[in-house]
């Protein structure tokens, strides 16, 4: 067993359980008979989207988020269904978010959102060939649409405009492959 295995999966206690996620108290055998216990939320994955005109204008949001208490700027995302495939989240997420439907749905990065507490793993996808639709906002969400350039993205990256992590990790991952591309 690695140092970083569970113990044993009956060794998972619950602690808590709610619609999206789950904490579990898990201990890890570290080897040579001494274990790490350590309380773990539980997340079937998310989705991120990066949506692009042919331009290279990118359609982003305006999101109220209740827990950090302010309007963040970010691209679309949300967390998956029971079930239900990355790139069909990604599709939904798209259209409910922002209102637009995407001709083609490609994947992009995947990163841990927070590995040290969480099991979360974000996809990223990019979406192109974009059709306007209408948004279908969840019940207390409050979203705006807002078409940017990437020099806005750019400039907004680094003088902390946006500061939502899976936002920059995905725009900083399109910014990177965008310049190696040149």
């Amino acid at each position: 067993m690695h140092a970083s295995e569970p113990a044993d999966p009956a060794s998972h206690e619950s602690l808590l359980r709610t619609r999206l996620y789950s904490v579990e108290r898990r201990r890890f055998d570290r080897g040579e008979g001494t274990e790490d216990v350590l309380d773990i939320v539980v997340h079937p994955g998310a989705v991120v989207i990066l949506p692009l005109f042919r331009d290279e204008r990118i359609v982003m949001i305006r999101n109220h988020r209740y827990a950090a208490d302010e309007e963040l700027w970010e691209l679309p995302a949300g967390t998956l269904e029971p079930y239900e495939s990355p790139i069909v989240a990604a599709g939904r997420e798209l259209e409910e978010e922002t209102g637009y439907l995407a001709g083609r749905v490609e994947p992009f990065v995947e990163f841990f959102s927070s590995p040290g507490i969480c099991t979360e793993l974000m996809r990223s996808f990019v979406a192109r060939d974009l059709t306007p639709t209408r948004q279908r906002l969840e019940a207390g969400e409050r979203i705006r649409v807002e078409i940017v350039d990437v020099e806005f993205v750019r400039g907004a990256i680094l003088d902390g405009t946006i500061r939502d992590g899976k936002t920059m990790a995905t725009l900083g991952a399109y910014l990177l492959q965008r310049e190696a591309e040149r």
